[in-house]
């Protein structure tokens, strides 16, 4: 491939193994220019270091990026409205971040006029895909250029070795292998001994979460507050959405809640074993799911269902910025015009129990549940409902009786 044209790259930054090593491999090979793109999604990390170690690397200039309001009012919550999870455990966190970080650093190639887009992911995985997608969606004429896909190092020990002869600090080693991906949804952790399924994950990988056997022994009550299917107070504080997701982090964290470890289908064909942590969300995804119950009309749950498990995979697989996944929106945000109530759980070694729910558009009638005397049901109708109900069976089993006869 020619590398003529390459004059300006801007890259996807994360001061991982694998971004750390870009930078110097792309002046090397491309004898361009390196923007380096650090996007703040809440990973707790220290950024300032980041950067300045991108800089060490060789990067012309980099800059961190505050996408953490972004990341949860238009990715994280417009997920939690749509109920997406992946294969039944993923709350799709990283999926998530990848299309943000994408767009981000496509506004600062139009910025600085680069003529080249570049992430750090390997040709086996899902994220490559992702910001593959996401930069064609958003930017069709500039080139992606993918070192990992192209360099010849046959191992992530040789990419280390290369990065400790350029005298590039990693924070790596051979008894911490993991690959760690974390934002204010959750954290995805993978590599080192999780690569055997039948191996336990190791205490020390979490970083968000208390294991359940080591979490508070004393249950705690929460009380989450809904504006059209949006957490907006949190046991009566109304907090700002990036606030809301730390403190139900650190309250869901402490009790063991939203722990998975999943043999997952990637993309490309192959199965993973991942490990993920989503305390918050997963509180958030049940009592949300929970309040819809109670709000939505039948129909529109059971086809919700389906359009969530559309959803995610289209997250799941870097379709963020398609047609299908925008016009879904519109059938998403529809339904939540009226999940507006609050929800109160119990969180407790690792389980998240629905105590209560309450909502102004609550279509619950205990007039018509009841089998009290307040009872307002009229139960002779249902001898006429079950008729009519039936009658397509009892028809069948009259005229197959009769021919099989």
């Amino acid at each position: 491939m020619s590398t003529k044209s390459v004059k300006k790259v801007v890259l996807a930054y994360s001061g991982g193994v694998d971004t750390s090593v870009c930078i110097p491999w792309l002046k090397e090979h491309y004898g361009c220019d390196v923007i380096a793109v650090i996007a703040d999604l809440g990973q707790g990390e220290d950024l300032e270091f980041v950067k300045k170690k991108a800089i060490q690397s060789g990067a012309a200039k980099a800059s961190i990026e505050d996408l953490r309001d972004n990341f949860v009012t238009e990715f994280a919550f417009q997920s939690l409205k749509a109920n997406t999870i992946y294969e039944g455990k993923y709350l799709l966190a990283t999926a998530l971040g990848r299309p943000l970080i994408a767009q981000r650093v496509v506004e600062i190639a139009r910025k600085e006029g680069a003529d080249a887009l570049a992430h750090g992911c390997t040709g086996k995985g899902n994220d490559q895909v992702r910001f593959d997608l996401a930069f064609m969606a958003l930017a069709p004429d500039l080139r992606i250029i993918a070192p990992v896909r192209e360099w010849t190092f046959q191992s992530r020990e040789e990419e280390i070795a290369y990065a400790q002869e350029l005298n590039i600090p990693l924070e790596v080693s051979r008894e911490k292998p993991y690959s760690i991906d974390r934002n204010l949804w959750g954290a995805a952790i993978e590599c080192g001994i999780l690569e055997d399924p039948w191996s336990a994950p190791p205490a020390d990988i979490y970083s968000m979460t208390t294991l359940p056997v080591h979490s508070s022994d004393t249950p705690e009550i929460v009380e989450i507050e809904f504006e059209k299917g949006i957490p907006t107070r949190l046991n009566n504080s109304r907090l700002e959405p990036v606030a809301f997701m730390e403190e139900i982090n650190r309250i869901a964290g402490r009790h063991g809640i939203g722990l998975s470890d999943l043999i997952e289908d990637r993309l490309v064909g192959i199965k993973s074993r991942e490990v993920y942590e989503c305390p918050g969300g997963t509180v958030l995804f049940l009592c949300h799911k929970d309040l819809e119950n109670l709000v939505l009309d039948r129909d529109t749950i059971q086809f919700k269902e389906t359009v969530s498990q559309i959803y995610a995979r289209l997250i799941y697989n870097g379709q963020w910025f398609s047609p299908l996944r925008e016009s879904m929106n519109v059938f998403v945000d529809k339904t939540q015009e009226c999940v507006t109530g609050t929800v109160r759980a119990q969180l407790y070694k690792g389980n998240v129990t629905i105590l209560g729910r309450k909502s102004s558009f609550s279509l619950y009638s205990k007039t018509l549940a009841t089998y009290e005397k307040e009872d307002s049901f009229n139960h002779r109708e249902g001898e006429a409902f079950c008729r009519l109900w039936g009658l397509p069976l009892k028809v069948a089993s009259q005229v197959y009786s009769l021919n099989k006869g």
